[in-house]
């Protein structure tokens, strides 16, 4: 077999492109090296061989790279570095949540070892604690997962028995029955200042003392939702981890970015503080599952339209009710935010894939105050709001609708929780033409100042699709002005832009 000089030194993306075209066409490996067999059985790849190719540690020679490319009906010097397309090597995730992944290409540049040695110098060139960074890895993960975790569901179901609603009578039961001993102090909330300079309240609602002690806020006794879901971390901890890692204290109203103490504030990538905060989430978790079982929940959820006020009814706080509608739809495309005043992001899930904003770590001056979620944080109402929303994610429209709610907490801080669906996927399903009914809308707001009435036709295509999902808001959303937001203040897409 010869071996051509120029591929090897032109190979970067080669594997990358191979695997990512296969991928596409939905054909394994085998499937892949029996169709070059049947193109050329001398030059043709085995299994193995061409998982090295695609791994980037081989490098197929001309004749090979000629037989894989007549397969993809591709030239070969497609697969070389000089053709410069994104998508090509892009990994294609499907609908799995999240944001877009990005290319670790060359795949030599992002072998383990060196990223061992870049993500630490990362971090520390741009500010993130290594915790921070764990709680980053958990959420991508989450989103990735489209928060479907069966394991922890399970284990949840066990001990609660899929009951709905669970008594602070009942939720005491267990964890005296996990071997917790419930104590009472005083505790009042206290003024903080945040990393911004930003003044807010800070209550602990519990804390936890070795080997078994839960020690309850007072103040709990007339915040019951809470007490609760305090109560169904601590017992998540015992039942999932036999106690260890136990977070110390959950506290509300902190304008800290976790609520979780941070035990190591450098950028040190230390493995206790990821092990801690993955055991930290999977007691959140587990916590929401107890509460909010999902056959039941979901069977609540369907009976009354998926309407916040089903928390009622379930016994539970709005921001775990909300929470777990990301979990128990059916509909996958969602996405959940928990903001303070004046506008931090202090808990973010977006299995939609849907923009930040701006960072849950950061804050900035200009966002986009047509977001509901910030534009109730300026101008709280009472009840819950749907908007429908046209945002660009790449290069094209996609229509949201969300809705949100302003709450004050223990603590006496304004927050706004915001669940939302994107509706583009739900608009494909019944053969429409998604994208093109976005920008039909998106043009409509924009001639009009960044919002405007829905039209008819598009106002039927979105009622429909609120009956199927059985999402009440959304039919309450189609009734109100729709409108442009945009994902930083800096790329505003109205005409004439909100900045100057």
């Amino acid at each position: 077999m010869r071996q051509s000089k120029s591929i090897i030194r032109q190979s970067h993306f080669l594997g990358t492109k191979i695997r990512n075209l296969r991928k596409r066409n939905h054909l394994t490996m085998e499937d892949l090296s029996t169709r070059c067999i049947r193109v050329d059985p001398e030059n043709s790849p085995s299994v193995s061989y061409l998982s090295m190719i695609e791994r980037g540690k081989r490098v197929p020679s001309a004749d090979m790279l000629e037989v894989i490319a007549t397969v993809f009906q591709k030239e070969s010097s497609w697969f070389l570095d000089n053709e410069p397309e994104p998508q090509a090597i892009t990994p294609d995730k499907g609908r799995k949540g999240g944001i877009s992944g990005m290319v670790l290409e060359p795949s030599f540049l992002f072998s383990n070892d060196i990223l061992q040695i870049a993500i630490p110098e990362m971090l520390n060139q741009t500010g993130v604690t290594g915790r921070q960074f764990a709680h980053l890895l958990i959420r991508a993960h989450q989103e990735n997962n489209q928060n479907h975790f069966p394991d922890l569901e399970r284990a949840a179901e066990e001990v609660g028995l899929k009951q709905l609603p669970l008594s602070v009578e009942q939720m005491m039961d267990m964890a005296l029955k996990h071997g917790l001993v419930l104590k009472w102090v005083k505790e009042t909330p206290k003024a903080v200042i945040d990393e911004f300079g930003v003044n807010g309240k800070e209550l602990l609602t519990s804390f936890f003392e070795p080997p078994s002690t839960v020690y309850l806020n007072e103040m709990l006794k007339q915040h019951s939702t809470r007490l609760k879901y305090d109560l169904a971390v601590y017992i998540g901890h015992c039942v999932l981890h036999n106690k260890e890692g136990l977070k110390s204290s959950l506290s509300v109203g902190s304008h800290r970015v976790f609520d979780e103490e941070v035990h190591h504030t450098d950028s040190a990538l230390n493995a206790q503080d990821i092990l801690h905060a993955w055991r930290d989430f999977e007691s959140s978790f587990f916590a929401g599952a107890l509460l909010c079982p999902k056959v039941p929940f979901r069977q609540l959820l369907d009976r009354y339209g998926y309407e916040v006020e089903a928390h009622r009814l379930a016994g539970v706080s709005p921001s775990v009710a909300m929470r777990r509608m990301t979990v128990v739809s059916p509909y996958p495309h969602w996405h959940y935010f928990d903001a303070y005043a004046p506008g931090k992001l202090k808990a973010v899930y977006r299995g939609n894939g849907i923009p930040l904003p701006w960072g849950n770590m950061k804050q900035v001056s200009d966002p986009c105050q047509h977001w509901a979620v910030f534009r109730r944080l300026t101008e709280p109402k009472e009840g819950s709001s749907a908007q429908i929303s046209i945002l660009n994610v790449g290069s094209e429209p996609r229509i949201y609708c969300c809705e949100s709610i302003n709450m004050t907490d223990p603590a006496g801080n304004n927050r706004v929780l915001c669940a939302g669906v994107d509706l583009n996927p739900a608009i494909e399903a019944q053969g429409k033409d998604a994208v093109a009914l976005a920008r039909d809308l998106q043009k409509a707001c924009v001639k009009n100042g960044g919002e405007s009435s829905i039209s008819k036709s598009i106002k039927r295509e979105l009622i429909s699709v609120a009956k199927i999902l059985n999402i009440n808001w959304i039919e309450r959303g189609v009734e109100s002005d729709a409108k442009v937001i945009c994902s930083r203040g800096a790329v505003c897409p109205r005409k004439p832009t909100c900045y100057k």
